[in-house]
């Protein structure tokens, strides 16, 4: 049994596919599978059932690659151990944000960190809570910057700000009038939401205790928090955004902000792992760019009112 063939099962179970697992590995199918043979052999039992399309791992297998899952965290911990005796933060760092974060937090953290630590190769991609959890979950991912509490036991969850809502109001609307919005306010009718799949949804209709929202007849799905903005600039209504993302508002835009009275609603914002997770320094690293670059008052550890997810 080598680390190898243990990479190589993991591969296999993540893509569900001999052909993907080989591309990803960077090694030819037949390889692959002749080492995944080697393997079931060593051990006596078969791992996957191939007779499925996509391939499924057999219930002993599901058990024996869980291990393998372990062992691989494990191992790679000895490149950490080397690394923090030479005290260099270097390799890559694989980083999912939702996309209501990414936009308005990253490009300053980005630059100042690669200035800091140009060993590092930042590998960032924008996904929904859902996707980064499975990733982190497969190690396909080392963090994920997301919307929390998650309650999932396996992932450990690092608090870094605590960020507002606000209404983005059209001077048409009933509240443009109001200086300050309450959540009883809020016509339902009247307010673009980003589309299933998007926790921030899911936080907003919280906000409104309610579960379903149109604007008239019509229905619009949208991942885009800069799209919200422009349909209320040019279709009327009401939308929520988080407060990061008002930094580069013109004076028009700013004036159809709302604040909501106290208590404000808010999300809480952190770094999350694998509770087995690697990489300790260079995710410390990322966490104290991160609060350089967010306002001190996101920073209190006091905790807000949360809309959970």
């Amino acid at each position: 049994m080598t680390i190898v063939q243990l990479e190589y099962i993991v591969a296999v179970d993540t893509y569900r596919s001999f052909v993907m697992a080989a591309e990803k590995c960077f090694v030819t199918q037949p390889t692959l599978s002749m080492q995944v043979q080697k393997l079931e052999e060593t051990l006596g039992v078969k791992l996957f059932d191939r007779t499925r399309q996509p391939v499924v791992p057999t219930e002993i297998g599901v058990e024996v690659i869980n291990q393998a899952r372990r062992v691989l965290q494990e191992s790679y911990k000895i490149n950490e151990v080397i690394n923090e005796r030479k005290g260099e933060i270097s390799g890559e760092l694989r980083i999912g944000v939702i996309p209501t974060v990414a936009p308005y937090l990253l490009p300053k953290v980005i630059g100042s960190f690669r200035e800091k630590y140009p060993k590092v190769k930042l590998s960032i991609s924008e996904l929904t809570t859902e996707t980064i959890i499975q990733k982190l979950k497969n190690n396909l991912l080392d963090c994920g910057i997301l919307a929390t509490p998650l309650d999932e036991s396996s992932l450990t969850e690092r608090p870094i700000y605590y960020e507002n809502f606000v209404s983005y109001v059209s001077k048409t609307s009933p509240v443009y009038k109001k200086k300050s919005l309450q959540a009883g306010d809020l016509d339902m009718d009247d307010l673009w939401l980003l589309n299933e799949g998007h926790c921030m949804r899911n936080q907003v209709l919280n906000i409104c205790k309610h579960k379903k929202a149109s604007l008239q007849n019509l229905e619009y799905n949208t991942g885009s928090i800069e799209t919200l903005i422009r349909m209320v600039d040019l279709n009327d209504g009401i939308t929520i955004l988080p407060e990061l993302s008002l930094q580069h508002f013109s004076v028009k835009q700013l004036d159809k902000i709302r604040y909501f009275k106290s208590p404000e609603p808010s999300r809480e914002i952190s770094i999350v792992t694998h509770a087995n997770y690697i990489k300790k320094r260079t995710i410390d690293a990322l966490e104290e760019e991160i609060l350089e670059s967010v306002p001190k008052r996101m920073k209190s550890k006091k905790k807000k009112e949360i809309i959970n997810i």
